[in-house]
């Protein structure tokens, strides 16, 4: 058997079972995405995103999250993927304001494409309410599984299978447009302010000189 078919194999064989009853604390980068449906600040170092393939859709802003205990995805992306086989749960999730949500099932083994690689996993769906949720979150479930090592000095993450290896810049997508916006308008502002003053000065200058 290929090695990548033996580890595959593996991956599907040590499941985690649905069954019992728990609830799952979620991070606030968690319920950021749930909420927003769009890619937190992320202030904590074990936070980033990737680019990623589920079936037919790329996913630019799928959420790595250390300190989440699940993979979690949109139930309308569910839908659009035209997944139809989902299982029952008995988990429930907390949201960072202590809410509880009660997810829609389990989706196993669905494959989820980095570049050449290709990682069986279990995501948790949840019904997020607002349209155009694009985002995913992977937890501690996925990481493990990619064998994830991630260097946080130089923005990398390895993701091994075998003796083979990918590095990928996980803090590169980490930019926010809407914030470098806001500074240039606090730039443009204070240039606008600069010039008024200027202005100002110039005109008492003649005023006085007019005077005299």
């Amino acid at each position: 058997m290929p090695l990548y078919a033996k580890f595959l194999k593996e991956l599907i064989n040590k499941k985690r079972s649905w069954n019992e009853k728990e609830t799952v604390i979620l991070t606030q980068e968690c319920n950021a995405v749930i909420q927003k449906g769009l890619p937190p600040k992320l202030k904590d170092l074990g936070s980033f995103i990737i680019s990623c393939t589920i079936g037919n859709m790329t996913l630019e802003n799928a959420l790595c999250e250390l300190g989440a205990s699940i993979n979690m995805m949109p139930l309308s992306m569910m839908k659009k993927l035209e997944i139809e086989e989902v299982k029952p749960t008995r988990m429930s999730l907390q949201m960072a304001d202590r809410s509880l949500k009660i997810p829609n099932g389990i989706v196993e083994n669905l494959l989820v494409n980095i570049r050449e690689f290709i990682f069986p996993s279990d995501f948790v769906i949840l019904d997020m309410e607002e349209e155009g949720h694009n985002s995913i979150i992977l937890g501690r479930p996925f990481l493990a599984i990619t064998r994830a090592i991630i260097n946080v000095e130089k923005g990398e993450m390895t993701l091994r299978v075998h003796d083979e290896k990918m590095i990928i810049n996980a803090f590169k997508a980490m930019q926010y447009p809407l914030e470098k916006e806001k500074h240039m308008r606090v730039e443009m502002i204070e240039k606008l302010e600069e010039e008024l003053l200027e202005a100002n000065c110039q005109e008492e200058q003649e005023e006085e000189t007019k005077e005299k």
